[in-house]
């Protein structure tokens, strides 16, 4: 288990030298992609090894399509499961998204209609999934520009469905303020309120990253910015609701100077340790 206080980075190729090069105590834990690192070898292989020696890991899937209509790849579970295990992951989590049709892979994470239907059809294959895995698994929230039309008769919204996945699956939920900061924007939604619905008791793990502000009504999640304001005002909420827990920062391309990444992971610390005193005090 990663103690609630822990902070983490994303692994990405682009920072493996600035990564191996860190001080102690830069960062808590490293979160990886596992499709991007099973049967790696090489220079880069031996760069995630060492790495993996040095620092607990979690994984956080891009592939699964648990909300797709193909079948689940049950292979690649399998694959999966020794991977994890190889590891020692405290945590493995994925997209609650179909990243796939019957013919294959999208490569993109694309959100699922809002209705009960669909409750049940991605439940189950959670449950599939964490039964191959012999392990809980956390669903993140993703951001979405468009909403699959349902009838009107057959309609949640967003917060009942992922409350309703959570509880028919028995899975965790991975919180991505980031997620829900853009998502409230571009959908016309109460940020504050969505966070206050989600459920503490399954929250494993949170994620922070920045996103592209293309207008004042459109937000565009491309993890390739600082956080800013905005998520940062909620992530503190998060921990004032919800309590504290493992936090990742996500940056994946247009990285600036290292120190300014572990900057961002002091941020991350100051409202951990203000939630801490708080709770302490109360």
């Amino acid at each position: 288990m990663l103690d609630p206080r822990s902070v983490g980075l994303g692994l990405r190729r682009g920072l493996l030298a600035e990564l191996r090069a860190a001080p102690a105590g830069s960062f808590d834990f490293l979160e990886a992609a596992p499709e991007n690192w099973m049967g790696v070898g090489g220079a880069m292989g031996d760069a995630f090894a060492e790495l993996a020696a040095r620092h607990p890991m979690v994984f956080h899937g891009l592939s699964l399509s648990l909300g797709g209509p193909a079948a689940l790849d049950e292979t690649f579970l399998h694959k999966l499961r020794r991977f994890l295990d190889a590891h020692r992951a405290p945590l493995y989590s994925e997209h609650l998204s179909a990243c796939g049709d019957r013919l294959g892979q999208l490569y993109d994470l694309l959100p699922l209609p809002f209705t009960e239907e669909a409750v049940h059809h991605v439940a189950a294959r959670i449950r599939r999934a964490q039964d191959i895995l012999g392990r809980r698994i956390a669903v993140e929230n993703i951001s979405y520009y468009a909403v699959i039309p349902v009838e009107a008769a057959t309609a949640l919204d967003e917060l009942e469905f992922i409350n309703a996945v959570l509880a028919e699956a028995d899975c965790d939920l991975l919180l991505d303020v980031n997620n829900i900061v853009v998502n409230a924007t571009n959908h016309g939604y109460d940020a504050h309120a969505f966070l206050r619905g989600l459920p503490s008791s399954r929250i494993a793990c949170i994620h922070v990253a920045g996103h592209y502000d293309e207008a004042p009504d459109l937000k565009i999640d491309t993890h390739g910015a600082a956080v800013g304001d905005p998520v940062w005002a909620l992530l503190a909420e998060a921990y004032r609701v919800h309590g504290t827990h493992p936090t990742v920062l996500e940056r994946d391309f247009n990285f600036p100077p290292f120190d300014a990444l572990l900057g961002e992971l002091d941020t991350v610390r100051g409202h951990l340790t203000a939630a801490t005193l708080r709770d302490h005090a109360a």
